[in-house]
């Protein structure tokens, strides 16, 4: 079974339970990933984030409701987990640009719905053509690392817009100067790891070491990156480019290689010397099984 068949289960079972109180552990258990990685691989094969697509799904059948039944708004409301009829009508309102009494009377309804997604179709559309940041793969042992953490989320790319801040933080602070026992000078490592269902995680900024000291300077933390296969892309372009990368990479990319992404932090490493805000030399390391 392939990715695109595994989401589509997550899917179906979205479908099936539009009425029901809704965890996205659950949704991604039916996919056999974990939280995290499901929401990440969703996003970028469909441009939702997964609360999203509920919520677009449970308003749009909603519509049909206030059209086909004879409940009441406030019914409808808690029939699809809004927990009053206020929240729905704001819900509704923005979606549709008419509250549920207006839509319900309205001789034209404009054509925000959201139909359910068959990632079938998509997959057949597609052609599962890709041809750009083809990767290569490495066998790496652990690598120690002392960094800064912030924390950041998935949701609505959060993380796209706040990382360049943080890369921009630790830069601004000269935190590299804190960092004893460098074994790689101007090479800044990203690491995304502890990731939570909720869409959040933690983002490091930090160098590798050859040791580590038995003190740190206030605000840093030890790290190890734990050894095993990676799959390496390179990215050599606009500080937009790492979003594009990364979005191919598990938007194309995982959907149509054979490999399976194991369980731990990705990371980048950023040519520090070599790179500016306008023009980064970067390379995302994803680990697999």
């Amino acid at each position: 079974m392939d990715v695109y068949e595994r989401i589509q289960q997550s899917v179906q079972y979205i479908e099936s339970h539009l009425q029901q109180d809704l965890q996205i552990t659950d949704i991604a258990s039916k996919a056999f990933y974990s939280a995290f990685h499901f929401q990440r691989l969703f996003h970028s094969i469909t441009g939702f984030s997964v609360h999203q697509y509920i919520r677009r799904r449970r308003l749009t059948e909603a519509a049909v409701s206030l059209l086909e039944d004879r409940n009441s708004i406030l019914e409808i409301a808690l029939s699809y987990q809004y927990g009053s009829q206020e929240a729905f009508t704001r819900a509704f309102q923005s979606m549709f640009g008419l509250s549920p009494a207006q839509y319900r009377q309205a001789s034209f309804r404009n054509g925000q719905c959201q139909q359910a997604i068959n990632l079938l179709d998509y997959k057949t559309k597609s052609g599962g053509d890709f041809y750009m940041y083809k990767p290569e793969f490495a066998e790496l042992d652990s690598i120690r690392i002392i960094a800064r953490e912030y924390q950041t989320n998935l949701n609505n790319e959060k993380h796209y817009k706040e990382i360049p801040g943080f890369y921009e933080d630790f830069g601004r602070k000269e935190s590299y100067l804190n960092i004893p026992n460098q074994a790689t000078p101007g090479m800044a490592y990203g690491i995304s790891a502890h990731f939570q269902d909720n869409g959040d995680f933690t983002f490091m900024v930090g160098e590798e070491v050859s040791c580590y000291e038995s003190e740190l300077a206030e605000d840093f933390v030890r790290f190890t990156i734990p050894a095993g296969k990676y799959a390496k892309f390179k990215g050599d372009g606009p500080a937009g480019h790492v979003a594009d990368i990364r979005n191919f990479i598990y938007g194309t990319w995982f959907p149509n290689s054979n490999y399976e992404r194991r369980e731990g932090p990705d990371f980048e490493v950023t040519d520090v010397m070599r790179s500016c805000p306008e023009h980064m030399v970067i390379t995302i390391y994803i680990p697999l099984l």
